[in-house]
């Protein structure tokens, strides 16, 4: 993603307090002030450079540092996993929160890991369960000494994983029937979610999701005033074209319902981009980062794990690759 860059207020600051140091040192009526501004008007003597003023770097949080989110914070099935309660939310001690926290030093009370697998917004504000106990709600652990928040949520609200499990039903539905002679649409999921007088169903649960996180991220700034929040994205799960995915998933969805996922995939990130921006918060985007990592990479490219995962991990989740892809990104906006 290109970056644009703008004066800050502290560089528009910092320029206009220069301006006005050289307006009064030309009004202050000593000599030496005088001789070179004449010298400057009549031509006689080139005029002095303008200072070159550097903007002072935003410097890197410190902690306490709270991490929200979900399974694809979380590190669902990624050893090793957290000791930490409950252990129905799956917390690596590798997922990408923990390698931040890591990275900027941080450790017990100043780096405290909320996520939950299965999370949605609702369970920001709300105790959430799980299959081995229940998680506090996760903003129960901001304060106002809370200096560094990083949330990855939203993906459950809008039911993505649902969608990628429709979709493979629907796609199996039509083959069957087009086993029988009656012909295999080009995008049976699509044409199924777009059905009825309502329209994009999962683009109405996306925004649906938007509304909500953006309620919680005002209750994020009113509990943690002075941190610094960061929203991360969802990584790439599919590569931009259908064809590469036929070696892994052959025939199991089409081309036409492989490009509908993708389309809803970003989608959700845009939602979550805008959500964070109108925060005042910083957007963390994983799908550039994470391209040519999707689940139908190579199993040692990939940053996704496939609908047939290896050994141990979580289907259409992120490895341990993907975490550590997360906390680079994540490190990278954080250190500005």
């Amino acid at each position: 993603m290109p970056l644009s860059v703008r004066p800050t207020a502290a560089l528009t600051g910092a320029v206009g307090a220069g301006l006005a140091a050289v307006l009064v040192a030309g009004c202050s009526g000593s000599a030496g002030s005088a001789t070179v501004a004449a010298a400057v008007q009549d031509g006689s003597a080139p005029p002095r450079a303008a200072a070159v003023v550097t903007p002072t770097p935003t410097p890197t949080p410190t902690g306490p540092y709270v991490a929200l989110g979900d399974s694809y914070t979380s590190g669902l099935k990624i050893s090793p996993q957290q000791a930490a309660e409950p252990r129905g939310c799956s917390r690596s001690a590798v997922n990408y929160p923990s390698l931040v926290a890591k990275a900027l030093g941080l450790s017990g009370e100043r780096f405290r890991d909320v996520s939950c697998s299965g999370a949605r917004t609702g369970d920001l504000a709300g105790a959430q369960e799980t299959d081995d106990g229940s998680n506090p709600p996760q903003l129960d652990a901001l304060s106002p000494a809370t200096r560094l928040v990083t949330v990855g949520i939203g993906g459950n609200d809008a039911g993505f994983m649902d969608v990628v499990g429709q979709c493979a039903k629907e796609n199996l539905v039509d083959a069957l029937k087009g086993m029988v002679g009656s012909g295999r649409a080009a995008a049976p999921c699509r044409d199924s979610y777009a059905a009825g007088d309502g329209g994009d169903q999962v683009q109405h649960k996306v925004d649906a999701a938007g509304e909500k996180l953006g309620q919680q991220l005002k209750e994020i700034r009113r509990r943690a005033p002075q941190a610094r929040v960061y929203v991360v994205g969802y990584p790439s799960l599919l590569p931009a074209d259908p064809a590469a995915c036929v070696p892994v998933l052959g025939s199991a969805l089409t081309g036409g319902d492989l490009g509908f996922l993708v389309e809803k995939e970003q989608q959700l990130n845009a939602m979550l981009k805008r959500r964070a921006e109108a925060a005042g918060a910083v957007f963390v985007d994983l799908a550039a980062p994470s391209a040519g990592h999707d689940m139908c990479a190579g199993e040692g490219a990939r940053w996704v794990e496939p609908p047939f995962p290896a050994h141990g991990l979580a289907a259409i989740h992120p490895n341990a690759k993907g975490q550590e892809g997360a906390a680079e990104a994540v490190l990278k906006a954080v250190r500005g």
